[in-house]
């Protein structure tokens, strides 16, 4: 790679300099350009039919003059019309950015969004930080993901390509080989999961990125199924885990809590009914009860389970061990 290739313009700038020099009925060929922008006559050619055929701009080359021009008047390069509020949404984005920092999309986005920005700028004017000031995301508890981990298996989705990993399970010691036909890739929770058919258990499961080392690219190739996708796949999950089920929980939370459950959107399936003095009872449909149990253990003494019975009993035992355990520390 040579040094001028390194220090080329990114392609809208080139396009706004070659048009800048049109509007002004500059006479201008491949080898000015080349010379200007510091590209190949390949990359210049290559630009101009783009905004020719792309953008529409009337430019066409004067073999007389052995140069381009505009054979109308053009008065502003076609860019994006961009409203006060669509620029204040887009800097709040820019400030998004943030939660995903420590995740592999970090840097992509950071990228995309530095693109977007310089195609706006010398158009637009604008002090953001009065207006950004009182924004601010923060969530707890961000995955750290191996970056060569999660590219190997992006590839793979994209591929339709089967992979072998080492997988570890919440509370084992030992990862186990595993051989899977990895169907997609998703963000629950902070947390990056792989969904994937696993040959040797003939099944789909659910494989925390965290938790996946050594990982393989293999020949054999896949079709994902037609009829797969991650909302129906995750529809019966409070979170992550799904399952065979089919639970009516029923959650009674006090009125101090009330407040903070109706502010949120916690599942597809979820109905609220209002009780007296401001209490309400959530009612949810899920395939498994780990991750809710979970869940209704954060809410203290403001939740109370009121089904199924497997639950409640599961949860009487659980706030039986604590209390023993608490109790051994006083």
């Amino acid at each position: 790679m040579t040094p001028k290739t390194q220090l080329s313009r990114p392609p809208l700038e080139r396009m706004l300099r070659i048009h800048e020099e049109l509007r002004r009925g500059a006479l201008v060929n491949c080898t000015q350009l080349v010379e200007a922008l510091e590209v190949s006559r390949k990359t210049v050619v290559r630009d101009i039919a783009f905004m020719r055929d792309r953008l529409d701009l009337p430019i066409e080359f004067d073999a007389r003059l052995n140069a381009y021009r505009y054979t109308a008047p053009v008065n502003a390069f076609p860019t994006v019309n961009v409203t006060e509020g669509e620029l204040l949404a887009l800097l709040v984005a820019q400030r998004a950015l943030e939660q995903y920092r420590g995740t592999p999309f970090h840097r992509q986005l950071e990228v995309a969004f530095g693109k977007l920005a310089r195609g706006l700028r010398d158009r637009i004017s604008f002090s953001p930080a009065d207006e950004l000031r009182a924004v601010s995301f923060k969530n707890i508890g961000l995955g750290r993901t191996d970056l060569a981990v999660f590219n190997a298996l992006s590839a793979a989705v994209l591929r339709q390509t089967e992979v072998t990993f080492a997988y570890r399970k919440p509370g084992e010691t030992k990862a186990t080989p595993r051989r899977v036909q990895p169907y997609h890739l998703a963000n629950r929770e902070n947390l990056w999961y792989l969904v994937g058919f696993d040959t040797a258990r003939a099944a789909l499961r659910t494989f925390a990125l965290t938790r996946i080392t050594d990982v393989k690219a293999l020949a054999a190739t896949f079709k994902r199924p037609a009829d797969f996708s991650p909302e129906k796949f995750f529809a019966n999950a409070l979170g992550v885990l799904g399952g065979a089920g089919d639970w009516r929980v029923a959650i009674r939370f006090t009125a101090a809590a009330a407040e903070r459950v109706r502010e949120r959107e916690w599942h597809e399936s979820q109905e609220i009914r209002e009780l007296p003095g401001g209490a309400l009872e959530l009612r949810l449909r899920l395939g498994a009860l780990e991750e809710v149990e979970q869940w209704i253990l954060s809410w203290g003494a403001a939740a109370e389970v009121m089904g199924p019975p497997e639950l409640r009993e599961r949860l009487g035992q659980t706030v039986n061990s604590l209390a023993k355990v608490y109790a051994g520390r006083r």
